[in-house]
C-alpha cells in the first residue's frame, strides 16, 4: 500500500520563535535580577533589575524588548513574586515603585528605538558605544520622569523631596549604564549568542 505524503505548514516563522523565546528569557532574567535588591526606607529598593530592561531594548529592539518587559510586569501583576524582594500583585504596582515599573516597560522600547534607530533590531555587535550609551541614558531618564512623580504622589512627598531621595539611585544607575555599555562594547559572546 503506497504511503501518503503530507505537507507541513509553518505557522510561525523561526525568527518569531527566536524573538519570543529570547523575550521570555529576558523577562525571566529581569525577575531574577530584581531579587538581588536591598530594601531601603521610602519604599524603593536598590536592585539589578535595570540590567534586564537594558538588555531587553538592546538585544530585542523596541517591539520585542517592550514585549519582554510587558511580560515581566504582567506576570508580577498577576501575582508571581518577580518584583524586587519577591514583591507581586496590584498593591505592589500601585505602591511607591509602580511608576518605575511602568517606566521600565516604556524604557525598554525607547532603548530599542534609540540604539537600533529602527523598529527592527540590528545585531548587538553592530551597536556603537555612543548609541548604546545614549539609548540607555534616554531609557533611564524616562524611568525617572515617570517614577519620581509617582513616588512623590504615593508617599505624599513634594517632587523635590522625591527627587532628592532618588539622587543616590541615579548615581547607581549611571554605574549600571557604564557596566552594560562595557558588556556590549566588549563583545560579550553570551549576549551575542542570545540573538
Amino acid at each position: 500500500m503506497p504511503r501518503e505524503q503530507t505537507t507541513s505548514i509553518e505557522l510561525v516563522d523561526a525568527d518569531t520563535v527566536r524573538q519570543v523565546s529570547t523575550a521570555v528569557m529576558i523577562a525571566a532574567l529581569t525577575a531574577v535580577l530584581a531579587q538581588f535588591s536591598i530594601q531601603l526606607p521610602g519604599g524603593v529598593p536598590f536592585s539589578f533589575q535595570p540590567f534586564g530592561i537594558f538588555f531587553a531594548g538592546l538585544l530585542l529592539g523596541p517591539l520585542w524588548g517592550g514585549f519582554s518587559i510587558s511580560l515581566y510586569v504582567l506576570v508580577g501583576l498577576a501575582g508571581a513574586p518577580v518584583y524586587s524582594n519577591g514583591g507581586a500583585g496590584l498593591g505592589y504596582v500601585l505602591g511607591p515603585t509602580g511608576g518605575f515599573l511602568l517606566g521600565f516597560l516604556l524604557a525598554a522600547a525607547v532603548i530599542g528605538v534609540v540604539a537600533h534607530r529602527s523598529l527592527e533590531p540590528t545585531p548587538v555587535a553592530d551597536l556603537s558605544a555612543v548609541s548604546t550609551t545614549t539609548a540607555l541614558f534616554a531609557g533611564m531618564v524616562l524611568v525617572y520622569l515617570i517614577g519620581v512623580p509617582w513616588l512623590a504622589l504615593v508617599n505624599e512627598w513634594t517632587l523635590t523631596r522625591a527627587g532628592s531621595f532618588m539622587a543616590p539611585f541615579a548615581a547607581g544607575d549611571l554605574l549600571k549604564i557604564g557596566i552594560a555599555v562595557g558588556i556590549v562594547a566588549g563583545g560579550n559572546e553570551l549576549l551575542a549568542d542570545l540573538r
